[in-house]
């Protein structure tokens, strides 16, 4: 029997794929028990056929024991969370679901600017006391919305954006030149993007890279009135250098759905500030979206078991130079 292992809380579960699963008469083994390191991973590792990785790392020991294993999936888009390395010494091929997700997390950034634009959180929390403070907000048409990171969750958002009337500039060193003359978006460099921006939607990968990006000094560089969203990873926002500048007033809003520890540390300052937003990084959580991931990741599994290297292999060129 086929013995697919996950670190993932959400795949198996939505739309067609339970009912794939259970036709194909594979083993779904779901390990994603935070108080343990790699959620479980090590106790079922020798008998797996493929991994497919949520949130929880997978890192050179993760892959001890793993006779039997044909790949790693992604069961999302960044892959910052594997050691490449270790899966590429291994002779193990590394996917993810590129796209899958795009529509749900752009969809969330919007709510964000909605949410933040019209003082929802407070508002709400107004009503539910027994309350009736009505504040003043924005519209969102007419502002300008910077995307750090044009891929497929920014060009989605730019889409819509543009849509409500707003103005979109982006930052990318590898953006789609021609998807961006087509829609009026100017590419412009990081700190000219936060400067003129009154919203700065965050869609790019982690890792060491990327890591404090957005720091105290390229938070002065924004607007006081303009709001921060991170749809990214935790590290790449110095969460310290935020709540510093909310408390000070240099920055409007934060709507926050990743963070460096899952689940994050309330105790932060920011957490109790009234102009920011909070998900608990469900920003590819929708129906759809799983159900989209979770195909791409059949696919991908029914490819290896044949034998096959599938098609979003990401470490394929670094595959064929390891040693039989």
């Amino acid at each position: 029997m086929t013995v697919v292992l996950t670190t993932s809380p959400g795949f198996g579960k939505h739309g067609r794929v339970p009912d794939l699963i259970a036709e194909k008469g594979w083993e779904l083994i779901r390990c994603v028990d935070r108080d343990i390191p790699d959620g479980g991973v090590s106790e079922h590792i020798a008998r797996a056929d493929v991994l497919v990785v949520g949130l929880i790392p997978v890192t050179a020991g993760s892959l001890e024991g793993a006779e039997t294993l044909k790949g790693v999936i992604k069961h999302g888009v960044g892959v910052d969370n594997i050691d490449m390395d270790a899966c590429t010494a291994a002779g193990l091929p590394v996917m993810n679901t590129p796209g899958a997700n795009a529509n749900a997390v752009a969809e969330l950034a919007m709510g964000f600017m909605f949410a933040l634009a019209r003082h929802m959180p407070a508002s709400h929390a107004s009503v539910v006391a027994g309350g009736w403070d009505r504040k003043v907000g924005t519209e969102l048409s007419g502002k300008t919305l910077g995307i750090v990171g044009l891929g497929n969750i920014g060009r989605k958002l730019a889409l819509a954006a543009r849509g409500i009337g707003m103005k979109v500039v982006a930052t990318d060193p590898y953006a789609d030149k021609d998807f961006a003359a087509a829609n009026g978006i100017e590419i412009l460099e990081l700190d000219d993007t936060l400067k003129v921006s009154d919203y700065v939607s965050l869609h790019i990968f982690g890792g060491a890279e990327n890591a404090g990006l957005i720091n105290a000094e390229k938070l002065s560089l924004m607007k006081p009135t303009a709001c921060l969203l991170n749809l990214a990873r935790g590290e790449v926002v110095d969460l310290d250098a935020v709540a510093a500048a909310l408390d000070a007033g240099t920055l409007g809003g934060v709507g926050i759905d990743a963070y460096e520890t899952e689940p994050p540390d309330t105790d932060h300052p920011v957490f109790r500030h009234p102009r920011a937003v909070f998900m608990p990084h469900s920003g590819a959580d929708t129906k759809e979206s799983v159900e989209n991931m979770g195909l791409m990741v059949i696919e991908d599994i029914q490819t290896l078991l044949d034998g096959g290297v599938p098609a979003r292999c990401l470490n394929g060129a670094a595959l064929t130079g390891v040693d039989a």
